[in-house]
This record gives C-alpha cells, sequence and structure tokens, in this order.
C-alpha cells in the first residue's frame, strides 16, 4: 500500500538544520538588540556622572594652606607698619627739630 515514508531522513534533517539557522539568526538579531540597548543606557549613566563631575570642582585649597597664607601675609603687613611707623617717626623728629 504506502510507497514509502512520507517525509525520509534526509528531509527530516535539512529541516532541523534550517529551523536551527533560524534560531540562530533569531538569537544574534535578539542578541545585537541587546546589546544596543545596554550600550545606550551605559552612555545615558556616563553621560550622567560626567555632568555631576563637571558640577564638583576639584578642591584645590586646605585649611593649613589658607592658614600659612593668612600667616604670611599678617607679617608681611605688620613688617610694613612698622616701617611706616618708623618713617613717620623720624619725619616728626626732623620736623620738630628743624
Amino acid at each position: 500500500m504506502s510507497k514509502g515514508p512520507l517525509v525520509t531522513r534526509t528531509e527530516l534533517r535539512r529541516r532541523k538544520e534550517e529551523a536551527d539557522k533560524e534560531a540562530q539568526k533569531l538569537f544574534a538579531q535578539e542578541q545585537k538588540s541587546a546589546d544596543k540597548a545596554y550600550r545606550k543606557k551605559e552612555k545615558e549613566i556616563s553621560n550622567f556622572y560626567r555632568k555631576e563631575h563637571k558640577k564638583q570642582k576639584e578642591i584645590t585649597k586646605s585649611r593649613s594652606n589658607e592658614q600659612t597664607k593668612i600667616r604670611e601675609r599678617s607679617s608681611t603687613l605688620t613688617k610694613a607698619i612698622i616701617i611706616v611707623a618708623i618713617l613717620l617717626a623720624i619725619v616728626i623728629f626732623i620736623v620738630l627739630n628743624l
């Protein structure tokens, strides 16, 4: 009655290979879209933190450095006041004696 099988082994093998190729192609497309979405999200995060980093300037001053600068400025001003006071005293002495 039957002349042969409806589907041969080679036909089954060929169909299975085609199905595997389609599955691999679909997986590759899904992988690409997932990678693209991942890169996009990473870029958004990177841009956000880059903006935050730009807002925060580097701290170049410290309390000890500022205190040292103030002491140096204070000492030079004190020296200048003493020198001006001495010169003023000399001028007053000269004016009173002439």
